[in-house]
């Protein structure tokens, strides 16, 4: 019996020629990776299993990325970047991308220019633009959304602070060999449509434990008709199923991507067996799928967005790991261009990398010409209100987070999760949505299907390849 992907690259870490899914295995792992959030607590562990004057077990596979809980006055939420200041220092780590605006106390303030700070915003989008992310490794993260980097056809998962301590100081993790589900989309992508209406429809099918402890691997030619971004939005939410991990195959487009991105030559793409096995297989014709949201207060509780037209908005937020990439801007640019939002609309880029892009690319993906507005300019001029790149109101934070839910109103948001109080308020109501889904409904304050606004293809351009 063939492998599938997640089988193999877990094979290989392990030594082995084959493993089975079930099995529990020891394997060496490429990149650790942990922010300021759960970064004190996992090198507190560290230093207690292994000792004060330990050290870790390679500097340079240590990824280190504050991004959650950045602008905000928040005392605790300061000494955090502090500790991990000192461990970064300490133990010689490389690859730390510092806060750098974050001196003293009081509210910092935001970098001027994202080019000129060695912030980095949110850790799944800077993990693969500073070129830590590649084909048939595994990288663990502290961080239930490090699955996103399975887009790059690699094995990527989020663990606890307990199992990182003992990555830090050895290397290997225990794992468990998940079997692999399978879910084939035919077709092309609809103008009117982004990976997040995929997920949801998935998630809206099998559950948020339909996938628990499983690979979920996404294929057919709607996957390929994705731009690699939008691939990420997919396996970002695999967690939201219960899923180990999620993983696309690497064609033209990764490959592109990574070679020009990544600080390692030594890599492998690891591909399905013809005779690989897989636990389940799931398919959808993309012509018959319609816009989606999720409605409060779980991922799976899906509906159509035209089935939800007459839910009044009060607010929409375009921003974080899963909805706040650069072609995800440019979707929402692109209903947004020429009109203006009735409802308070926070837009959050997911990277500084992101930030800069807004800056100098037009509404179709290209560098702008003298005289031509950029997405930041659409996306302002529509009314919009545009903050520094981080997690922000994604993950709620304290009371003075940019566009965080402080009242029990009714959101509508690019997200990934739409439980109760993940955004602020625990009373206030979720609704999950692609960036064209929530551009429209920012536009009529209901939420809104984006075909009454969309009805040719969005041109991405050059954004997001490289």
């Amino acid at each position: 019996m063939g492998q599938t992907i997640t089988e193999k690259i877990l094979a290989k870490h392990a030594g082995r020629g084959t493993v089975q899914a079930g099995e529990n295995i020891w394997v060496h792992i490429d990149v650790l990776m942990t922010h300021d959030v759960c970064g004190p607590g996992t090198i507190g562990v560290f230093k207690e299993q292994f000792g004060a004057n330990a050290r870790v077990w390679d500097p340079d596979r240590v990824v280190i990325i504050p991004d959650h809980y950045i602008f905000t006055a928040d005392s605790k939420a300061h000494r955090n970047v502090d500790i991990l200041r000192t461990f970064v220092k300490e133990q010689g780590i490389r690859y730390y991308y510092d806060p750098d605006f974050i001196q003293g106390e009081g509210m910092p303030n935001p970098y001027k220019d994202p080019t000129r700070t060695k912030y980095k915003g949110v850790c799944h989008k800077a993990l693969p633009e500073e070129g830590h992310v590649r084909p048939g490794e595994i990288l663990l993260g502290t961080d239930s959304h490090t699955c996103t980097a399975g887009a790059f056809g690699q094995f990527a998962t989020g663990i606890g602070n307990t199992d990182a301590g003992f990555v830090l100081g050895t290397g290997k993790l225990w794992l468990k060999v998940p079997a692999t589900m399978k879910f084939v989309f035919h077709g092309q992508i609809p103008p009117y449509l982004t990976a997040k209406d995929l997920i949801l429809a998935v998630i809206g099918e099998i559950s948020v434990s339909g996938a628990t402890y499983k690979a979920m691997y996404f294929a057919g030619e709607g996957i390929a008709s994705l731009t690699l971004e939008d691939r990420m939005t997919l396996t970002n939410m695999a967690i939201e199923a219960g899923g180990k991990n999620g993983v696309c195959d690497v064609d033209e487009k990764t490959l592109q991507y990574v070679r020009h991105r990544s600080n390692r030559p030594d890599w492998e793409v690891v591909t399905n067996d013809p005779d690989a096995a897989f636990a389940s297989v799931h398919e959808w014709d993309l012509a018959k799928l319609e816009p989606l949201v999720a409605k409060p207060h779980s991922p799976d509780n899906k509906d159509t967005a035209r089935n939800c037209r007459d839910v009044r908005i009060d607010r929409a937020y375009i921003g974080s790991c899963t909805g706040g990439k650069i072609t995800d801007m440019i979707f929402a640019a692109a209903i947004l261009s020429g009109r203006q939002v009735c409802v308070p609309t926070f837009v959050v880029p997911g990277s500084t990398e992101v930030h800069s892009d807004m800056l100098r690319l037009n509404l179709h993906g290209e560098p702008k010409a003298a005289g031509e507005k950029s997405i930041m300019d659409v996306l302002k001029d529509a009314g919009c209100n545009v903050g520094p790149s981080g997690c922000a109101a994604c993950l709620g934070g304290p009371a003075d987070t940019f566009g965080r839910l402080n009242e029990p109103i009714t959101c509508i948001s690019t997200t990934n999760r739409n439980f109760p109080g993940r955004m602020g308020h625990r009373d206030a109501g979720v609704y999950l949505a692609s960036p064209l889904t929530v551009a429209a409904s920012a536009l009529t304050g209901r939420i809104t299907d984006p075909r009454d606004y969309v009805t040719e293809p969005i041109a991405t351009g050059t954004a997001g390849l490289v």
